[in-house]
């Protein structure tokens, strides 16, 4: 990018949200990724707008994302500006109507930090989500879900902005939720906030749901170690984890990526890992998989910059 680029997007979001030469190894699950020419964290609608218009008139190559938890960034970076939706576009707002809960969040509210409000103003409905990694933002894109529940349940609408910088406030039925898909995945939509409507419940209730399930993720899964949670979706009618075991791939490596031995829907950076390396281990693993039964494993972690 040129300077002058650089100094159009600066001038948008300030110069203590924005990085240069930004190594996306840092701002992935997966610790993994060469850098970005400009990385920049907007703080407010009105700058995501002011961005797409920038980027729009320069021609210049954008990426949105959350917390880098569903993410594989290539060894050469990415040519263009990354925006990064965070803790600065987080806000949380909470508000009760009968005997619902109706939580709005801009797309940069942590899951967790979230389930947290959430649990502390009764609502129950929303267990699963607390304990999966990202930011509501990209859970609502890709209907995120775990242990029976996913964000179609729970969402009643979302503000989205199309990539020409109009704003759309689109219902549940508008989102055409699907198996880790939306329309806004569908069409490049990008989440600016999302409702979510939640029935009232017992706190003593929810907090016990929402530790069970933190214990079932901390016994089952690789959570000590980068990963990008589940690398590939679920094939009708199958496991993905149990097709990759079957075919006899548990803890098989390519250089430092590896296929998780506590739980193989995993592959993990054990140290060093390069993009190259999950690459070429994705690659073997959806080989060998067809290979043995026959089923075509999709990737669920998005690549970017490949």
């Amino acid at each position: 990018m040129t300077e002058a680029e650089i100094k159009l997007i600066e001038e948008i979001v300030g110069e203590s949200h924005l990085q240069t030469d930004a190594p996306m190894s840092e701002h992935t699950t997966f610790k993994i990724g060469g850098p970005a020419d400009v990385l920049c964290m907007p703080q407010n609608k009105e700058q995501i707008l002011k961005l797409l218009k920038a980027f729009r008139e320069n021609d210049i190559d954008y990426f949105f994302m959350g917390n880098g938890s569903n993410l594989l960034v290539s060894d050469e970076g990415f040519r263009g500006v990354i925006v990064k939706l965070l803790d600065d576009f987080g806000k949380v707002n909470v508000a009760q109507h009968g005997n619902h809960l109706i939580v709005n969040a801009q797309a940069g509210a942590r899951m967790w930090r979230l389930g947290m409000t959430i649990l502390e103003n009764n609502g129950a409905g929303f267990e699963f989500g607390t304990g999966i990694p990202g930011t509501i933002g990209g859970a609502v894109m890709m209907n995120a879900g775990a242990y029976g529940g996913e964000m179609k349940d729970v969402v009643s609408e979302a503000s989205v902005v199309t990539p020409d910088g109009r704003i759309l406030e689109l219902s549940n039925s508008a989102l055409d939720f699907g198996y880790r898909r939306s329309a806004i995945s569908d069409k490049g939509l990008i989440v600016l906030d999302a409702t979510l409507e939640l029935e009232l419940g017992e706190k003593d209730e929810i907090k016990a749901r929402i530790d069970e399930l933190t214990a079932k993720r901390k016994l089952k899964q690789p959570l000590d170690v980068p990963s990008a949670g589940s690398t590939f979706k679920r094939p009708p009618g199958y496991y993905a984890a149990a097709l990759i075991e079957e075919a006899g791939l548990k803890g098989f490596a390519i250089g430092g990526a590896c296929v998780s031995e506590k739980h193989a829907g995993f592959v993990i950076n054990q140290g060093g890992a390069t993009a190259a390396d999950v690459v070429a281990l994705t690659d073997e693993i959806k080989r060998r998989v067809f290979e043995n039964s026959g089923v075509k494993l999709e990737l669920e972690v998005r690549k970017l910059g490949f």
